[in-house]
Order: structure tokens, then sequence, then C-alpha cells
């Protein structure tokens, strides 16, 4: 499965278009991360923990959209859009979603002459 960005497939022919494709991971956050992720917004830095949860949501919710895109018969999703947020869960709390959307398609080998 070819997952990609961009609209076409370099070196590839379109021949069906499946429609639009999507999927949402939703994490939450714990108090213990959020505390720490607040600290290291004080002093500077990257927050690893909130890294890796984004990381994960994001490979989840990829492996989401392939799998839909395969069951309609698509070997390829193009012009695929990511988008992060960070949600109020109240309490203190917040949680992390990552939103995937592409469009399915089947591609084939182009003929070289």
């Amino acid at each position: 499965m070819i997952l990609t960005t961009a609209g076409t497939i370099e070196g590839k022919k379109i021949v069906d278009h499946y429609g639009i494709v999507s999927s949402e991971t939703i994490l939450g956050a714990n108090i213990f991360k959020d505390f720490l992720a607040g600290m290291r917004d004080m002093v500077g830095g990257r927050s690893a923990s909130y890294e890796k949860s984004l990381r994960e949501a994001k490979e989840t919710a990829l492996k989401e959209l392939t799998d839909q895109a395969k069951t309609l018969g698509a070997n390829a999703v193009i012009a695929i859009a990511l988008d992060y947020e960070t949600i109020d869960s109240g309490g203190g709390s917040s949680m992390l979603m990552v939103a995937v959307s592409g469009t399915a398609v089947r591609y084939q080998e182009l003929q070289t002459v």
C-alpha cells in the first residue's frame, strides 16, 4: 500500500478512485504527563512523552486508513492530510487527536516503450 501526501504517484497510472477514506485517533494524556509537559514548557525543551503519544496516534490512524482503503480494493491512498489537535477534556487533563484523510485509489505501473 502506497501512502502519500501528493495527489499523484510518480511512475504509476491511477485507474480507479474509490473516494475519501479517513481515520481519527484520540489518546488520553494523563495528569502526570500533563504536569511534566507543563514543566518542560516552562523551562523549554521537548516533551518526549507527548511526542511518543503523537507518534503512536499517527501510526494508529494511518493503519486504520490503510485498512479502510484495502477493504475498498485500493492499493494506494493519495492526497493524505494529517491534522493534530489537543482537546481539553476538563478537570485539568487533555486528549491528543490525530485526524487523517485521503483518497483511496488503485494504480497500475506505467507501460514503458
